[in-house]
């Protein structure tokens, strides 16, 4: 079955277009959307098998992909628990992405191209996490910035578009190039780009000799040349794959294609931000958390960098008034979450992050189709107001999900072992006391990403219900023609938000004792790694661990969120959340403070009048052009590059290449033969002259030498 799993959405992807040609556009919806209903069911079976029954993990080695002297490559599927909860995120939403846009796509045209689209770009995603090596993850890796690049530019014909696709394909390339260089790294030390091989050699640390070389060293404290200096191996190995990691999934410095991203249709803005592209980076990093546990300094990179795409990214959502920008910058910020948790080793609580907020987050973009679509395609939220008169369900549909990743809850209160709340309640909260408990353990930026996440909370919320209060509270600012005749969105785009409401709600409650739970050593099953030191723990927190500290399966999300460094002076608020309570509620009044001053804001007076960051201020004009990120890349980048291509056209291909050859030498040729040319003249008499004048000069010559020689 599992291989099904992956294959169908190819399958669907191959015959979109033949079928639609055959049979008619309907019919290739169905089929891709039909095929893709039969692979998430299959996903959650695969779930409920290996991660939540007695099922074990398995590789299934399809057939050798590459063989070249020591060089092995095999096509395979993992199927352990973390590729399974993947492929649940993936086909699920995917699914629910396929379904909806039966209904979006019904007055656009060229449906079968871009379900074939959408179901390319799920099956490159399938690829990716479901690989058993490096190389097969880079080739699904690189099959989902080539779909992105096709599903955002699907309107091909409209500059913006492809300008943004282009961005897109060129910022991942930047990040590719990293990625590429680590594999490159790991072939190099290792001798193998195998998951088990790398990964247990690390775990044991066994002597790797690099090629080329005649010794080695344990692979903990392996050095490699890199950049003319010496380097720890497994450093530079978790940097490489972390830049990789950036421009996937949209992170600080890389993050400049992700709101230009939203030219493409709604739902494709959904798939990529919700279950596919953006979320490759964080699979790949708790994939490789074995690696980040011997490589502290890399890891700190990924907390730092999480941490101020947290932040960063909230500052900018502030003051967008696209309402998918908006939710476009509210994913690069949960992102900056999810790797920061990774970076502080809660690889439990990033992977719950990212489970949850494919719901919610889901549901945000496909209800904000709905109004684009309701609103006659207007997307700026100043030019809407009231209209949850106009479209009372997803007005419902919208605050669920924005009560989900501000997360509404109450701290400290558990309803059947896990915390009361909506999902993005559960999961966030887990990740802010990770990095606090990170930071009273001595790990480098924990206290940093632990006050920047609460920062981000603040600003997460008020955007979020600026986006609310001004789209659907309050007086309508539409046309008039808009107000009269509002488009009612088809079923087909209400039905899918159904269950992504109720995830939304419930998934935390529902997987939080089985991603970070009690449950979770069981659940996880050796998928995640944590290296933890030998101290003693508190009994509800024990994890088994040798004596020597060696790495063992990540089980309760105690094992990763520190021990006896902060059990003093804390309280198990259950779970085994051994934090102070300040700790515990601090997210929540960071929730709450941001929900008053966006109420305070927005629900008094007029809701466009100028706010604590007034138009012309020095910080409202840096947050509303984001930090001015496009510009300076422009001057830095774009505009030398245009400058140095400008002086190879003009200088090296005009003046020099064309000049010495076409205008040079050539012309001289060319200009000499014409002269010639002009000799003949087409008469005899000149002939026979030139002829007799041609003999003078030989006899006369003749005469010379033959004198000389006597």
């Amino acid at each position: 079955m599992e291989p099904f799993v992956v294959l169908l959405p190819l399958f669907g992807a191959m015959f979109a277009l033949p079928v639609a040609r055959l049979v008619g556009s309907r019919a290739a919806e169905i089929l891709t959307t039909g095929f893709m209903l039969i692979a998430a069911i299959g996903s959650w079976i695969i779930l409920f098998d290996v991660g939540l029954g007695s099922g074990e993990d398995k590789t299934i080695r399809l057939f050798t992909w590459i063989a070249s002297g020591s060089f092995q490559a095999e096509w395979a599927m993992r199927i352990d628990t973390l590729s399974a909860v993947m492929l649940v995120v993936v086909n699920s939403v995917s699914f629910l992405v396929h379904w909806y846009s039966m209904g979006y796509m019904k007055d656009y045209g060229e449906q079968p191209r871009f379900f074939a689209y959408l179901s390319l770009f799920t099956f490159a995603m399938l690829t990716l996490v479901t690989a058993d090596n490096f190389l097969q993850l880079f080739f699904g890796w690189e099959g989902v910035g080539l779909a992105s690049y096709l599903l955002i530019g699907f309107w091909f014909k409209k500059k913006s578009a492809n300008d943004a696709a282009i961005k897109a394909f060129v910022v991942n390339r930047v990040g590719d190039f990293g990625f590429a260089l680590g594999i490159m790294c790991i072939f190099y030390v290792f001798g193998s780009i195998e998951f088990d091989t790398v990964f247990g050699a690390i775990a044991a640390n066994s002597e790797a000799i690099p090629y080329g070389r005649a010794t080695g060293a344990p692979i903990q404290d392996l050095t490699i040349t890199f950049l003319g200096n010496d380097w720890h191996a497994l450093t530079v190995i978790g940097v490489l794959l972390f830049i990789g990691a950036m421009g996937k999934s949209a992170q600080f410095l890389l993050h400049t294609w992700l709101p230009d991203a939203m030219e493409g249709p709604t739902p494709v803005s959904a798939l990529i931000h919700a279950a596919t592209m953006v979320t490759a980076g964080v699979f790949l990093v708790c994939r490789c958390s074995v690696i980040y546990e011997y490589a502290p300094n890399a890891a700190a990179m990924v907390t730092l960098v999480g941490a101020i795409t947290a932040f960063f990214a909230a500052t900018v959502g502030l003051l967008q008034d696209d309402i998918k920008k908006i939710v476009a910058y509210s994913t690069c910020s949960q992102l900056g979450y999810m790797f920061f948790a990774a970076g502080v080793g809660a690889y439990d609580a990033a992977m719950f992050h990212l489970f949850t907020h494919a719901f919610f987050k889901a549901l945000l973009f496909l209800g904000s189709g709905a109004v684009i679509i309701g609103m006659h395609h207007e997307q700026n939220i100043k030019k809407m107001g009231g209209v949850k008169e106009l479209m009372p369900l997803t007005h419902i549909l919208m605050v669920i999900g924005t009560i989900a990743i501000t997360g509404i809850g109450i701290p400290g209160v558990f309803l059947f072992g896990a915390p009361f709340g909506t999902a993005g309640f559960v999961s966030k909260d887990m990740i802010i006391e990770s990095a606090f408990l990170a930071g009273e353990a001595g790990k480098t930026f924990g206290y940093f990403a632990f006050t920047l996440g609460l920062l981000a909370a603040v600003m997460t919320a008020f955007y979020s219900w600026r986006l609310i209060f001004l789209t659907f509270w309050g007086a309508s600012r539409a046309p008039e023609a808009v107000r009269k005749h509002p488009h009612t969105p088809p079923d087909a785009m209400m039905w899918p938000l159904a269950p992504l409401a109720i995830g939304a709600l419930a998934a935390g409650i529902l997987f939080y004792g089985n991603f970070v739970g009690d449950k979770s050593e069981a659940f996880w099953n050796g998928a995640l790694y944590a290296k933890v030191e030998h101290h003693e723990t508190p009994a509800a927190d024990h994890a088994a661990v040798d004596d020597h500290g060696e790495p063992t399966p990540l089980g309760a999300s105690e094992t990763s969120h520190g021990a006896d460094a902060v059990e003093e002076a804390t309280e198990d608020h259950g779970g085994g959340h051994h934090v102070p309570n300040w700790v515990l509620w601090s997210p929540f009044f960071a929730m709450l403070f941001g929900t008053i001053a966006a109420a305070f804001h927005y629900l008094r007076g007029d809701p466009l009048r100028p706010g604590l960051l007034r138009s012309g201020g020095m910080i409202y004009g840096i947050l509303k052009n984001k930090w001015y990120f496009d510009e300076i890349y422009d001057f830095l980048l774009v505009k030398p590059a245009f400058a140095f291509g400008r002086f190879l056209w003009k200088e090296g291909d005009g003046k020099t290449i064309d000049g010495v050859g076409p205008d040079g030498i050539a012309a001289v040729v060319a200009a000499g033969a014409r002269r010639i040319v002009k000799m003949q003249s087409g008469y005899l008499y000149h002939y026979a002259f030139v002829m007799l004048i041609g003999i003078a000069i030989f006899v006369t010559f003749m005469l010379i030498t033959a004198g000389g020689g006597q």
